[in-house]
């Protein structure tokens, strides 16, 4: 089979709804595809197959879309674009659903759904072949396919001269189940923690409502960043979907720069380029944070921050819903501590204390 070429398995129980995905996907050069009405159906299909996408309702008889989902992700991860009606911008079942380990939701109509399929072919299209550059792609590499590092978005240059008086910035990066992960760190944080800036790998449209959902049960402000917003002690910006998060140095302070340009690391928003302008930007006065996901994003960005001389950490296997991203961390030596999901809140308000001690004891040595 040609490396570019894509195996899609379209589990939708209308029959009118695979007549038309097949129909849109299969006028694609390199797409072929497979049908199938249920989630158990799709099970003996995917033994007889292997796909690279999976398309998925989630209202279908003998077993519900989230449950298959979870079963895919557990057993053997393929990337899978939801295609619900219930899946509206910042619906809570959209959100379990990239929660779950969706890589991508599109939204179809109750009616008119064969004339939405047809005019949606585009963003269909586009969605499968995005996700089969996920990180959660299958086990065949496509070896050709660009994958662009941050020095596409970010040049690589030394980082920027760090005052004693600078505040301490804490940039996590996570991915699959990596909602969950920074609702219990967020809920355990007090309103004296640092200023955070995360990359959750979530499509847009849903970053508001997830930002928004935080906030409300969380020790500290969360938000879905603005360009320009200011980094603070006991605020979380998170990065918005389809936009890189970058940091910038201020004086003494830091803000935020939400900006466009290509997929880095298979992602965008991309924990690598968050990561690398918080090692340019802050340096030692960060704190770095790998947490559960699929693949490597922000591996080489938490060894940019660890050789910064930041502070860096990753969450433990036996607590993520993936041991991806930190495990490709720790082999390439970018970690300073593994530690479990319960403890993350309190390593980062340990270390900061610690910063503060030896700051102060620096300022009464002078």
């Amino acid at each position: 089979m040609d490396p570019q070429s894509l195996h899609v398995l379209i589990v939708d129980d209308s029959a009118v709804v695979r007549e038309v995905m097949t129909a849109v996907l299969s006028q694609e050069p390199g797409i072929s595809v497979a049908v199938a009405a249920d989630p158990f159906i799709a099970m003996g299909k995917i033994k007889q197959q292997r796909p690279d996408v999976i398309i998925l309702d989630l209202e279908m008889p003998r077993m519900d879309g989230l449950t298959f989902l979870q079963k895919i992700v557990r057993e053997d991860p393929i990337p899978v674009v939801i295609c619900s009606a219930l899946t509206g911008p910042g619906t809570a079942i959209g959100l379990q659903a990239l929660e779950e380990g969706a890589v991508e939701v599109v939204t179809k109509p109750r009616l008119a759904v064969r004339e939405f399929l047809h005019e949606s072919a585009v963003i269909l299209i586009d969605a499968v072949r995005a996700a089969s550059r996920s990180q959660a792609r299958s086990r065949r590499s496509f070896s050709s396919s660009p994958r662009l590092t941050a020095d596409a978005v970010l040049p690589a240059r030394p980082r920027s001269p760090i005052g004693v008086t600078t505040e301490t910035v804490v940039a996590m990066g996570a991915s699959t189940g990596g909602t969950e992960a920074l609702r219990i760190i967020f809920e355990a944080m007090s309103s004296d923690a640092p200023g955070i800036v995360v990359v959750q790998h979530m499509p847009e449209g849903f970053t508001a409502a997830f930002a928004q959902r935080l906030n409300r049960t969380s020790g500290i402000e969360v938000k879905e960043a603005a360009d320009g917003d200011r980094i603070v002690t006991g605020r979380a910006l998170i990065a918005p979907g389809n936009r890189h998060l970058i940091v910038r140095r201020e004086g003494t302070q830091y803000a935020v720069g939400v900006i466009d340009g290509p997929l880095v690391s298979r992602h965008r928003p991309s924990i690598d380029v968050l990561f690398r302008s918080v090692a340019q930007s802050a340096g030692p006065n960060a704190i770095g944070l790998i947490l559960t996901g699929m693949g490597n994003d922000g591996a080489e960005g938490l060894l940019e921050l660890k050789n910064a001389g930041a502070f860096t950490l990753a969450q433990d296997e036996s607590s993520c819903v993936v041991f991806g991203m930190p495990k490709e961390a720790v082999e390439r030596g970018a970690v300073d501590k593994v530690t479990s999901l319960p403890r993350i809140a309190h390593e980062i308000m340990n270390a900061e204390l610690h910063k503060q001690r030896r700051s102060t004891g620096t300022r009464q040595s002078n």
